[in-house]
């Protein structure tokens, strides 16, 4: 089946408290200590994984953190066809999905890379980017690919369909919702597959089912797919 990408308009969206980090401990506490610590360290940080391991939920999650403490961070991604320039008032830049950079988003990358490191102000900045490979195997120009390694290097590991059933069923318990296994096959079938996302929706469903006053099935989550 074709997945569907959740955008029902309900639930908190990324945050570092909403990852659900199974086997990917390690990359997480560094960052919610990167994030929180008025004490930062300007090294940079790579974190790669196949799709849906939530490298995008992560830098999402540090950007809105970042930018509710105040703080301006510089953000590209793939979508962003024609990359702004570095600004000296970001305190962090932020990278998703740098293998699947054009050329000229490759050039914005060295230039944010080479900025945040080497700053006229003298306050270095955190570089904090993404891809699906390890620095080593990216297909980048070779100054980008090889600063993109100079740091912390996290490889993600994608949770099991045990693992993320186990979660939501304890999501759901925990709510006082029953799921069943026809709800669960649905969900994980027909949307996005990270956790940040399965939880968002299991938010969506709960509303839906109280409001409708109906409990959660696959026709109900149908109906709450087409008013939205």
């Amino acid at each position: 089946m074709k997945q569907i990408a959740l955008d029902i308009g309900l639930g908190t969206g990324p945050t570092l408290d909403n990852f659900f980090a199974g086997p990917n401990v390690a990359v997480l506490e560094h960052l919610k200590l990167w994030t929180h610590s008025p004490t930062r360290s300007p090294v940079p940080t790579y974190v790669c994984g196949a799709s849906s391991s939530g490298k995008t939920h992560l830098l999402k999650a540090v950007s809105q953190a970042l930018q509710e403490s105040g703080a301006q961070v510089g953000w590209l991604d793939a979508s962003m066809l024609t990359p702004p320039a570095f600004n000296e008032a970001w305190v962090a830049v932020l990278m998703d999905d740098v293998h699947l950079y054009t050329a000229e988003q490759q050039h914005a990358a060295f230039n944010w890379f080479v900025n945040a490191m080497t700053p006229s102000t003298g306050a270095q900045r955190w570089v904090l980017a993404a891809g699906d490979v390890p620095p080593a195997q990216l297909q980048l120009r070779e100054d980008l690919r090889t600063r993109l390694g100079w740091g912390h290097v996290y490889d993600l590991q994608v949770l099991s369909e045990p693992e993320r059933r186990g979660v939501l069923r304890q999501e759901a318990d925990a709510r006082g919702v029953f799921l069943s296994d026809e709800v669960m096959d649905f969900m994980l079938k027909r949307f996005s597959r990270d956790l940040g996302s399965l939880m968002e929706l299991l938010d969506a469903m709960d509303g839906y089912a109280m409001q409708s006053k109906k409990a959660i099935t696959v026709s109900l989550i149908k109906a709450m797919m087409n008013e939205a």
